[in-house]
């Protein structure tokens, strides 16, 4: 193989790049999520603006960060403004890092238009540019650690391919970018097929095998060493039989690093190591980042990054 374990980790796991609003498929859920947010929150009208008997008349206003961070949502920000007849000018690109008081984005149009806009906007760049930053800041402890682990992020995204985007523009992997997209086989899948992972991991990826032309990977979860050789040993067999380089991965959910790094071992003794890429998951926080950075896995993916992330402070400022 002429890639190294880094480079095709990224391969597999950092599928960020297509979403943008020129992707249909992603323009159409910014569009479905903003539709709906607006409805819920000008439902039936804004009774402030109307009691305040605020007109029509031209605003300029700021969007300013109020605490520092990486930005994510512009794109998605200016195009929800201009498609409402507000001038957008942004300050900033999405990925850069900000820092306190600094303008992201100026903003010029009709007073009640971009009050009307102002809360769903900011929830949304608040929300994607806390992902971003809480995923720079834990692939950046990776990295101080010396490892070449990948941190990436999972489908526990209540805000769907948004959240997946702000991943991307926080610098770490999407993993999936939904169930269609790549075949990963649960616990839950392999207690279907046989008594044991032995048993079942081998069933599983070679039936997932023959769909690989559709999936990014293939990826099967194990919880015991036995359960890690079985698959590793059947990913081998049915990579010497194909032509192409695929990317066949074993998800070792909710182990200590100290099994991971048996595990690792395992596999190199055996000769099985070159076959696959670890994802190790489940259970990291800050407090043991290093010691799973170190166990030997490919990739570290942590759900918290999307269902837990902190928003940024971001606030809309009209002059």
């Amino acid at each position: 193989m002429t890639e190294t374990r880094e480079q095709r980790t990224e391969r597999t796991f950092f599928r960020g790049a297509s979403l943008t609003l020129r992707n249909p498929r992603y323009r159409t859920t910014f569009s479905t999520l903003v539709e709906t947010l607006l409805r819920d929150d000008l439902a039936p009208n804004d009774l402030t603006v109307r009691a305040l008997g605020i007109a029509e008349r031209t605003v300029n206003a700021a969007i300013v960060a109020r605490q520092a961070g990486v930005v994510a949502g512009i794109e998605e920000l200016t195009f929800l403004f201009r498609e409402r007849g507000i001038e957008a000018i942004a300050e900033k690109r999405d990925g850069e890092v900000v820092r306190p008081d600094e303008t992201v984005l100026r903003l010029k149009g009709p007073e009640q238009k971009t009050l009307g806009l102002e809360r769903t906007a900011l929830n949304l760049l608040q929300r994607m540019s806390g992902i971003a930053t809480a995923a720079h800041c834990w692939q950046e402890c990776v990295r101080k650690t010396g490892s070449r682990a990948k941190v990436v992020g999972t489908r526990k995204t209540p805000w769907g391919l948004l959240d997946k985007r702000a991943l991307h523009l926080g610098g770490v992997g999407t993993h999936r970018l939904g169930l269609g997209d790549a075949i990963l086989i649960k616990n839950n899948h392999l207690a279907l097929l046989a008594a044991s992972e032995q048993e079942s991991a081998p069933v599983a990826v070679e039936r997932a095998w023959r769909f690989r032309s559709e999936a990014a990977f293939i990826e099967v979860e194990v919880r015991t060493e036995e359960g890690a050789h079985a698959a590793a040993r059947a990913y081998q067999g049915l990579q010497r039989q194909a032509a192409e380089d695929y990317a066949c991965l074993i998800l070792l959910d909710n182990m200590a690093p100290d099994r991971i790094a048996a595990i690792v071992a395992m596999l190199q003794q055996e000769k099985l190591w070159d076959s696959v890429l670890i994802e190790a998951s489940g259970g990291i926080s800050k407090g043991n980042l290093e010691t799973y950075a170190a166990s030997g896995a490919d990739a570290i993916s942590i759900g918290a990054l999307t269902h837990s992330s902190r928003a940024l402070d971001i606030s809309l400022r009209i002059s």
